[in-house]
């Protein structure tokens, strides 16, 4: 069931133009935009996932997601236990595509004058 449940999210975002997957510390699954991080999933099941200060207080608040489990400041997790933690998961992970292609397109953009 938890493959299965990895498999769903590795899919979706691979899915994403530009999206890459990797291994990171503790034998995680990096998912990244070009090279920025957007996310990765633990072997336990957790997802940790980078979001900004206001959206991290706005998920913690409603119950979205949770603080960091190492307490890093930049990060949420979320357990991914069944379908519905896959999908509030992913729709971090969209955020965080959006963002980081939003980002890339500027940069792109800016350069060219």
């Amino acid at each position: 069931m938890k493959e299965d449940l990895l498999a769903l999210v590795e899919r979706e975002v691979l899915g994403w133009p530009g999206t890459n997957e990797g291994t990171g510390r503790f034998g995680s699954t990096v998912f990244r935009y070009g090279r920025r991080e957007i996310g990765h999933v633990h072997r336990d099941m957790i997802a940790d996932l980078p979001v900004g200060r206001e959206a991290r207080e706005r998920l913690i608040s409603e119950g979205r997601a949770r603080p960091h489990r190492a307490g890093s400041p930049g990060y949420v997790s979320h357990p991914i236990e069944n379908r519905e933690d896959a999908s509030a998961v992913l729709e971090i992970l969209r955020s965080n595509y959006a963002r980081a292609k939003a980002a890339a397109e500027r940069r792109a953009g800016g350069g060219s004058a």
